[in-house]
């Protein structure tokens, strides 16, 4: 009996990294006022984000890198797949880092295409088949490389921006996954920057939020390096959240590298973003839609992968 406990609890704890594991246009937007359907108080999803967490053991990260990089995949050739990457985190501030160190992160055309390639033969395949003999070796791989299973989460994408695909030859793509050479030695290198604002909007001020965001302006498509902007609107609640990580929304820039992201941020683009508008003196001071300031948060992304229409 109790060597059945430790296999159902073997058994279940992988069942959450499977689970887990599915958590994984020319710019236009955000130089006007507001231009993105609503549905109700909220802005209606353009785009929808399966992203997964993980927290890798010491030493570990290249051999969590290399197991992302061999393994069987056929993304890109799924109906309603955009972009992914695996990010690892850049903890700039210590203190104010996330609990995990990578994060997958994939996005799809809608909804409804994320859940037709969950309950798919592509699903299955990518994380270790269906056979005993493929699971319990994938199961033992995880083992060894993670602490604690894996933590879904997923977004609606709003007010999405991205900039067409650039065609890179040294990229090889073959049956829908990148091919790369990872040896579980050393780390694989960058291939994009991530910027990301992290927000505790407080609860019922979410559609003032998003009309915020929908109204300023900003010129960031036409910032070099710029690859992608989405809105992530957390979809499910954050409480007791396993990484406590209580963010409802998270602005998420990806760019060609980190000198882009700093190029913009030291541009008047950034200044004329992020500047204060002049108010009447009579005016009373408004409540802003947060609990709490912005968290700032950075990755760099490897393993990226596009479909022929970008993110």
């Amino acid at each position: 009996y109790a060597g059945r406990r430790r296999s159902r609890k073997a058994m279940s704890w992988w069942w959450l990294c499977i689970v887990g594991a599915a958590a994984f246009r020319a710019p236009v937007r955000m130089t006007t006022t507001v231009s993105a359907p609503v549905e109700g108080p909220k802005l209606t999803a353009e785009r929808y984000i399966a992203s997964n967490r993980f927290v890798t053991r010491p030493g570990a990260a290249a051999k969590f890198e290399a197991r992302w990089a061999n393994r069987k995949s056929r993304l890109a050739t799924l109906d309603g797949f955009r972009y992914f990457t695996l990010l690892r985190q850049v903890p700039e501030d210590p203190s104010k880092a996330a609990k995990y160190d990578y994060m997958s992160f994939t996005i799809w055309e809608d909804k409804p295409s994320f859940d037709a390639w969950r309950q798919g033969d592509a699903f299955k395949e990518a994380h270790g088949g269906t056979g005993i003999g493929a699971f319990l070796t994938a199961m033992v791989s995880s083992l060894q490389v993670l602490k604690g299973p894996p933590s879904p989460v997923f977004y609606d994408g709003l007010l999405h921006l991205a900039a067409p695909p650039v065609d890179d030859p040294t990229r090889v793509v073959d049956g829908g996954w990148r091919v790369v050479d990872a040896d579980g030695v050393s780390l694989l290198p960058a291939e994009c920057f991530v910027a990301a604002n992290r927000f505790a909007v407080r609860p019922g001020a979410e559609a003032d939020f998003e009309e915020r965001w929908s109204r300023r302006d900003s010129a960031l498509a036409e910032m070099p390096g710029f690859k992608s902007f989405t809105m992530l609107r957390r979809d499910g609640a954050p409480a007791n959240d396993p990484m406590g990580d209580d963010f409802n929304y998270m602005s998420f820039t990806v760019w060609q590298d980190k000198d882009s992201f700093l190029n913009w941020r030291n541009s008047n683009s950034f200044k004329d973003a992020h500047a204060a508008k002049p108010k009447s003196d009579d005016a009373p001071k408004a409540q802003p839609p947060w609990l709490r300031p912005p968290s700032v948060a950075f990755w760099e992304g490897v393993l990226e992968l596009s479909s022929p229409q970008g993110a």
